[in-house]
């Protein structure tokens, strides 16, 4: 097994779904299939925008795409994908992060290593480029990003990156963190930002696919919800279309209700980036799986 960094643009005319699945030619099938059981960090090109290092997954299978001839997926192992809390830049003080990268003045070459879809990545420098992406510490910063937090003080101890990675209350703060932030604190369908006397925002980070349905933890299976709405679309009574409008069970929610919880225009309040929206596959799997088919027990919440 070995880690890989793995080129990914988002306008990719390839069958790339970062948090699925990841398209190349034959000329890297013996690189990614050293990668299997193994983790890969996902990269930007110049070209294709700023990001540098954006997210990790680990590599399950490689499978050929039975739609393109010559082509192969590497399956990412459900669960596992997650992004950087923040971008890790290309350049760290001038200098690149992979040894790969780099001249013998230490100053980025040009061509050739760059442009290769996927690389290996040394163990030390996967290591350096994740904790800087994915700080140890994100729990403590989110419990006192908005005065001190209320537990104990915790003495530092420096995790390993790997037993980060399957954290999942590490994971819950980093999807958390990534997904408020893309909408912007605001609620995707009451369109409201609502925070506090602390000034901590009111808004959920809601997972459209469970984790425990092979969800991922990526933000485009995910939607920033109030505490309401939240419930009602993990039971089903709410859900989107493939349009971005606003589904209601009407059997089961009175008008006046969701009247006064969702947005006038009946559509989702969206991130400003694009590439931070729903994915439809996501969407899709809650109106199937979710939508009108969760039974309520007890009192709604607006009883």
């Amino acid at each position: 097994m070995t880690k890989l960094v793995l080129l990914h643009r988002a306008d990719s005319i390839y069958e790339d779904v970062p948090d699925e699945r990841y398209d190349f030619p034959r000329a890297y099938l013996k690189a990614v299939e050293a990668g299997v059981g193994d983790w890969a960090v996902y990269y930007e090109p110049v070209k294709a925008g700023p990001r540098g290092y954006f997210a990790v997954a680990k590599i399950a299978q490689v499978i050929p795409n039975s739609r393109v001839e010559g082509r192969f997926l590497a399956l990412m192992e459900p669960g596992s994908y997650l992004e950087f809390d923040r971008d890790v830049p290309r350049l760290e003080g001038g200098r690149p992060w992979e040894a790969a990268l780099m001249d013998a003045d230490g100053l980025p070459k040009s061509g050739g290593a760059q442009q290769l879809a996927v690389r290996r990545l040394p163990e030390a420098e996967f290591t350096a480029i994740v904790r800087a992406g994915l700080p140890d510490d994100l729990e403590r910063q989110e419990a006192n990003l908005y005065g001190p937090g209320l537990a104990e003080p915790v003495v530092p101890f420096e995790r390993p990156v790997i037993e980060r990675l399957v954290s999942r209350p590490y994971r819950d703060v980093a999807f958390r963190r990534k997904v408020r932030a893309a909408y912007d604190f605001r609620c995707a369908m009451s369109g409201l930002r609502l925070r506090n006397g602390g000034g901590r925002p009111e808004v959920n980070a809601a997972h459209i696919r469970p984790v425990e349905r092979q969800g991922s933890d990526s933000v485009r299976n995910g939607l920033a919800l109030s505490g309401t709405l939240h419930w009602m679309f993990d039971r089903g009574l709410i859900s989107v279309a493939d349009d971005h409008s606003i589904l209601v069970s009407r059997n089961k929610v009175p008008r006046e209700v969701s009247d006064r919880l969702i947005v006038g225009s009946g559509r989702l309040v969206l991130p400003v980036d694009k590439r931070n929206w729903p994915h439809p596959d996501n969407l899709r799997w809650h109106r199937e799986n979710v939508f009108g088919q969760v039974a309520l027990n007890g009192a709604a919440p607006w009883e």
